[in-house]
Formats: C-alpha cells, structure tokens, sequence
C-alpha cells in the first residue's frame, strides 16, 4: 500500500465504515490510500453496524487503513480489535495526545500494524516529538477542523501554518514520513482545494486527507511533480553527471549539494520510491 513508503502520498480518502455501496468507488477512486471511518462518518447507533460491515468486507486484496473511535470512547476496544483483520494496513487514531495512546493501539495484538496519529488537539500539539517518534508511528496525520475548535482558532489557512511547520519538524526530526495535511470541507470549491493543497505542498506535507472522490484527482495533481519540475530535475542530473566533479551552473545558478538533492527527490517520485 503506498503510504506505507516513505515519500509522497498525495491523496488518502475517507470512506463512511457504515456504506459499504461507497467502498469499492473509494478503492477506484486513484487515491493512494483509502481510509474507512468508523469515527466521524459514523453515528453512535450505527457503530456496531459498521464493524460488522467492516469485518465481513476486510480483506488482503484491498489494503485500506481504518480510523477508530478514540481512546475513552465506549466503541475504542471493539474497534480496536478490527485491527487483526487481513487488508487493514494501518490504524488512525483520533486525538493522538501521547505516546501511551500509540501504545493503547500496538500492545497486545497478534500482528504489527502501523499507527497514523491525528493530531488534533493542543495536548497532541504540544506532545507532537514524543508522540512522531513512538514505536509503531508511521505518519502523523493533521486534524485540521478539530484543532481549530479545540484552539479557538478562526480560520485554517494561514492560521494554522505555524503548527502545520511543527508537524513537518516533528516528524524529519523523528525519522518518519512526512506528515498529511487535513481535509478542505468545500467539496465543490476545487479553487479553494488548489490553494490548501498547494500550501500544505510548499510547507513540507506528503499529501491531504480528502472526504470526497472528487477531490482526488485535484489534490494528486497538485503533489506530483509538474512536467517542469521533472525536466529541471532531469536536466540538474545530466548537468552534474557530465561535469566529472567540477563546480556547474544551470539556467545561470549554481548547481550544489542541495540542488542535486532536491532533484533526487523529485525522480524518486515517479520511481515509485515513495
């Protein structure tokens, strides 16, 4: 499953637990991970219908990541326990604030599973190194919508950059993945979905939660590499390459360690070294 590499990851998909009509559009949908949402998208009396649906449908031919109630829940050990199911790649969890939480997931269980923290409150903000290099942490994902409540935040653009940078810091510091940005609630405002994902892109993430198919195909285009930037990239390696160590300059700038680097990076996405 894609995301469980570390480069770019531009789309993961949320999929209501309790719709499974909806499960095999968000496989085709050409996002790079499918989330199934037993939180969220799930009302209280719907809970137990959708772990029926999810345990009846989970299978190894498609991989998708499931997002639990949260720790404290009355639904978080039933949940949990989903986790041992063939074609569940990851768990995410709600309201990550603590490395005990991450241990809550991983302990116990008859196979390893990787843990996709959400971030989504002050405490998770404020615990975000120890929690990025917990055991068991794949990526840290960004609970944009629930942070701004919880901080009394008016605005997720601007607003949020600051902490979308520890998320970012956090996570290199760490070892991991690069972080996932959070879902613009606009579905039908794909100007708007440009601009965050193109924000969320310059800022460092691997890619965006997205909470419909639409948004997609947007989001994917917008984190990977433009026909440009691959023949810049191209063009850097070639130079370096016939240059037998010498000091080079392209297109009138030198061409160092950091721009050799860069241009590394950028073919390593379409290499599928993600």
């Amino acid at each position: 499953m894609p995301i469980l590499n570390q480069g770019r990851v531009p789309s993961l998909l949320f999929v209501p637990g309790d719709r499974p009509e909806r499960f095999g559009k968000a496989l085709s949908s050409g996002a790079r991970a499918v989330i199934v949402d037993l939180e969220d998208a799930v009302a209280p009396g719907a809970k137990e219908h959708a772990r029926t649906v999810v345990s009846s449908w989970a299978s190894a031919g498609h991989p998708v990541m499931l997002r639990v109630n949260g720790i404290g829940t009355p639904w978080f050990a039933d949940d949990l326990a989903l986790r041992e199911l063939p074609g569940i790649a990851g768990m995410v969890l709600p309201k990550t604030e603590s490395a005990d939480d991450i241990a809550q997931v991983t302990r116990g269980g008859g196979r390893h599973i990787d843990v996709y923290p959400l971030i989504e409150t002050a405490a998770g903000m404020s615990n975000i190194r120890e929690i990025a290099s917990t055991s068991g942490v794949k990526r840290l994902l960004f609970g944009t919508l629930d942070f701004q409540v919880d901080m009394n935040i008016d605005g997720d653009a601007e607003e949020l950059d600051a902490f979308r940078a520890s998320l970012v810091l956090a996570s290199k510091v760490a070892g991991i993945g690069a972080p996932i940005d959070g879902v613009t609630p606009a579905i039908d405002d794909s100007e708007r979905l440009v601009r965050d994902a193109l924000n969320s892109k310059r800022r460092g993430f691997a890619g965006k939660l997205c909470i419909h198919p639409k948004q997609v195909s947007i989001v994917n285009e917008v984190f990977e590499p433009s026909p440009a930037e691959l023949d810049w990239a191209r063009r850097v390696l070639a130079v370096v390459a016939e240059s037998r160590d010498a000091v080079v300059s392209m297109d009138g700038k030198m061409v160092d360690r950091p721009v050799v680097l860069k241009a590394e990076q950028i073919l390593a996405t379409i290499r599928g070294d993600r």
